[in-house]
């Protein structure tokens, strides 16, 4: 294909090198005259580990040169790759300056410009920031509408600097956020050669996806980070407890937890958790990230509760109360805590569990109930069908299944904090998400 790269700094040089590498015919483009002189002498405008080679050779076969003109580079190509930066604004928003010069500049190209033209977001940028910000820019600079005159899409990269190259060349996954469906087509076939699974979703979900992913190896090195400090100060190595925590790819290193859903309960995650934090106090470490936990799972509860209450309805029936599915333990269960909310600013509560029956609970089990509430047993109905019957809205503690489903009835609404049901189950009811 024929594509331009307007913005030859890191993600840009190496966008650039590897597609003219793959065979296609690429112009970067830049205000810095220095970074076009470079890429047309055949050298690197960054240092990043056999991109100079890589970029010589991709000189040398004509398919890669630099340009600082955006109207020559916008007629070259069927797809622009827009690499400008994003950087942190003072207030911790992104300084959006380039990205929406660039975009009036591409525009004003457009205007002039024949054929259908996909323009793909490799900056990183929070969602929203395509729809609700450039592509007005575009729209009005071009005269042109997305998804007819021209297409657009979110392409965010996940290029780690010292492993760019092999990282474009095998990337986890390529991600299409697609405005229309002709743009991600093109797309798709560019990165048809590249060994990766492809997603296309919407652009929202594809800026989302970016930041999840760099969230989450920032929460990475501070949770170790944490284990390390705790570590070192009750004389444990914790690279060797970190290197056999990272042999479980069951659990630890896996999707495991990583769904959107409801607050973590049982036995185990909240003790263990207060024991760790407890030792941390004591042993005068400071272990800041883990010290959130217990808050913001207790902010998930209450995010349940206001989504109830914005309803306006006070009938509120709660189908499943163990702390998850499979077993009656109500030990510490979020759901014992919701009801008890709920229970506290005046609503009228019933409760079906089809494992938890207070005539079997023996042991700890027991003695919970008992001791910290007793007052459960008398909102506890025999049938799903009774407790159902009645309500206004009904939580899917346990997400959705046909027997749930077959109760349901229109005008109800139903939270579901667990997203288990599938297309072919037909619900009557209303149905909302607690994160989707």
């Amino acid at each position: 294909m024929n594509i331009s790269v307007f913005g030859i700094g890191y993600v840009g040089a190496v966008t650039a090198a590897c597609f003219a590498a793959d065979g296609h015919k690429v112009i970067g483009v830049d205000v810095n005259r220095d970074k076009v002189r470079s890429i047309n002498e055949g050298r690197s405008p960054i240092i990043e580990r056999s991109l100079d080679e890589l970029t010589r050779e991709a000189v040398r076969s004509g398919n890669l040169s630099a340009t600082d003109n955006v109207a020559e580079a916008v007629n070259h190509a069927e797809v622009c790759i827009i690499c400008v930066g994003t950087p942190s604004a003072p207030n911790g928003n992104l300084n959006f300056e380039y990205v929406e010069r660039v975009c009036t500049q591409i525009g004003q190209a457009l205007a002039k410009a024949d054929g259908y033209k996909v323009l793909a977001m490799r900056s990183t940028m929070l969602p929203g920031t395509l729809l609700k910000r450039l592509i007005p820019i575009l729209e009005r600079e071009s005269g042109k509408k997305v998804g007819v005159g021209f297409g657009a899409a979110v392409n965010p990269e996940f290029l780690r600097e010292g492993s760019a190259i092999e990282d474009f060349r095998n990337p986890p996954f390529t991600v299409i956020g697609q405005v229309d469906e002709r743009g991600g087509d093109i797309l798709a076939k560019l990165y048809a050669d590249i060994p990766a699974p492809i997603f296309r979703v919407a652009p929202d979900e594809a800026s989302m996806i970016k930041y999840a992913c760099n969230a989450f190896h920032a929460l990475k090195v501070v949770f170790a980070n944490e284990i390390g400090r705790l570590g070192k100060e009750l004389g444990i190595d914790s690279t060797k407890v970190m290197d056999v925590f990272c042999q479980d790819t069951r659990l630890n290193i896996s999707p495991r937890y990583l769904k959107p859903g409801f607050a973590f309960g049982g036995s185990c995650l909240p003790k263990d958790l207060r024991a760790l934090t407890y030792l941390a106090r004591h042993s005068d470490v400071d272990l800041p990230m883990m010290d959130s936990l217990m808050p913001s799972n207790e902010r998930h509860v209450q995010f349940a509760y206001r989504m109830i209450e914005r309803l306006g309805k006070k009938r509120v029936t709660l189908a499943g109360l163990s702390f998850k599915p499979g077993t009656d333990d109500l030990r510490e269960s979020p759901m014992v805590h919701l009801a008890e909310t709920l229970l506290g600013k005046g609503y009228d509560v019933r409760i079906y569990d089809r494992n938890v029956n207070l005539s079997r609970l023996v042991g700890s089990n027991r003695a919970y109930i008992e001791q910290a509430i007793p007052h459960i047993a008398a909102l506890m109905c025999d049938t799903l069908e009774d407790a159902v019957r009645g309500a206004d809205v009904v939580i899917a503690s346990h997400g959705i299944n046909s027997e749930l489903a077959g109760v349901l009835r229109a005008g109800q609404t139903v939270i579901d904090l667990a997203r288990t049901a599938t297309d072919s189950v037909q619900i009557a009811a209303e149905v909302e998400g607690i994160c989707w």
